[in-house]
């Protein structure tokens, strides 16, 4: 797989809204070793106790593919599943107590692992045994024998190292494509990545629809959203119009309606006061 840029991290609302997030509820974020770095954008825990009233959790669209373990299921055949692409935020309420940890996978590298076109599983939540059969009992086996999120990790790791497949699935055009959507933190036109990989917008659009089941111009949105929240999440001393502006973002209405699309919230619910007139 070629060298992606990875400035490039997407970002979980738990992530900017760390204020409001209750006792009861934690979230977690953890950075894969060097070997996976290329492939994986972090793994993630996410626990409820239960107590206090339920929570709402809020899931983004992020330009990325996640494995779920759910560390309290009730059999192993429900212990795993996965979610591709989303194209809107999604809310779920948690009224019971709940562990899991989750692997966050680039989306161009995500078929090295599942074995199959990101495109097949979105819009579904499809289990783990349904792709990797008997081989995903053992690593969720493996995961109900750890005894904390270290071991959790590690055992993952090493797993994932054994399933990396040596032929890559994904088109060398989707690479290179996703490559240049990084770099421009989304920002880039149908037809200005078409001239920057040599190829005709139509086969652009029939890459990315058959290996991801979307196109390079919805992805570049996400993509460059999400290079807004990292910026705030960051917390660097930027205003909120300014980096918006080094995000692309240039009408206060395109602006406005990306937050609704993809967080369902306008601007000021995440950007505090003071930071957006600084």
């Amino acid at each position: 797989m070629a060298k992606i840029m990875r400035q490039y991290r997407p970002v979980q609302p738990p992530t900017l809204e760390r204020a409001n997030v209750q006792n009861e509820y934690r979230y977690r974020e953890y950075m894969p070793s060097k070997s996976l770095a290329n492939y994986i954008a972090c793994y993630w825990t996410s626990e409820y106790n239960g107590e206090g009233i339920a929570r709402m959790s809020r899931v983004i669209p992020d330009g990325c593919v996640d494995i779920i373990f759910n560390l309290g299921a009730t059999s192993v055949k429900k212990g795993a599943f996965l979610t591709g692409l989303m194209r809107t935020y999604e809310d779920m309420l948690v009224t019971e107590p709940q562990a899991l940890i989750g692997i966050r996978f680039y989306v161009e590298g995500a078929a090295r692992f599942l074995r199959y076109p990101v495109a097949i599983i979105n819009g579904h939540h499809p289990h783990l045994q349904d792709i990797w059969g008997k081989e995903a009992d053992e690593v969720i086996e493996g995961l109900l024998e750890a005894s904390d999120t270290a071991e959790r990790i590690a055992w993952l790791e090493q797993e994932l190292i054994k399933r990396i497949w040596m032929d890559d699935p994904a088109d060398q055009l989707l690479l290179t494509s996703m490559n240049y959507l990084y770099e421009y933190r989304g920002s880039l036109s149908m037809a200005a990545l078409a001239e920057k990989v040599n190829y005709s917008e139509r086969t652009l659009r029939r890459t990315f629809q058959q290996q991801l089941g979307m196109s390079p111009k919805e992805l570049g949105r996400i993509i460059q959203f999400q290079g807004l929240l990292q910026m705030l999440a960051k917390g660097t001393r930027t205003s909120f119009t300014d980096a918006a502006l080094q995000c692309g973002y240039y009408d206060q209405s395109h602006l406005i309606k990306s937050f609704h699309t993809f967080y369902g919230v306008a601007p000021s619910k995440i950007v505090s006061p003071d930071r957006t007139n600084r």
